[in-house]
């Protein structure tokens, strides 16, 4: 496991709305590591992980693209039926609240990262302890 940071964009729901995100990032030359996008009605949630967190933030700035950084957690579980559900399992044994979490498989498919962030600052260090031997 692994702390990384998560940008979380607000848009207007539009055709385009993550592409304009992801065209900024590829501009700068940043890579998308994982990506989450919802909405509801007409605003949308567009919440990522850059391979550079520090250049993503200068890109967004000089596109005048609004963002909220926060920390989040990078873990990678075997791909196989119960993985997750063993982790998350640990994560609520230890009172860890989610506030978001999404996850994608590696081009093998022998393996799946998970990413996400915990209700409290507190949390993580639960989260932490709650690793154990599942995650790789």
């Amino acid at each position: 496991m692994s702390e990384t940071k998560q940008f979380r964009v607000t848009v207007r729901n539009h055709p385009g709305a993550v592409a304009e995100i992801a065209r900024t990032m590829a501009n700068a030359k940043i890579n998308i590591l994982a990506l989450l996008g919802t909405s509801q009605g007409s605003v949308g949630i567009v919440q990522f992980v850059a391979e550079d967190s520090a250049r993503a933030k200068k890109a967004l700035d000089a596109a005048k693209i609004s963002y909220e950084e926060m920390p989040a957690e990078q873990l990678e579980l075997p791909n196989k039926a119960g993985a997750l559900a063993d982790y998350l399992e640990k994560l609520a044994a230890k009172s860890v609240s989610l506030n978001s979490i999404y996850t994608t498989a590696d081009q093998d498919g022998t393996a799946v990262t998970a990413v996400y962030s915990v209700e409290a600052e507190g949390a993580a260090t639960a989260a932490k302890a709650a690793a154990g031997p599942t995650g790789r």
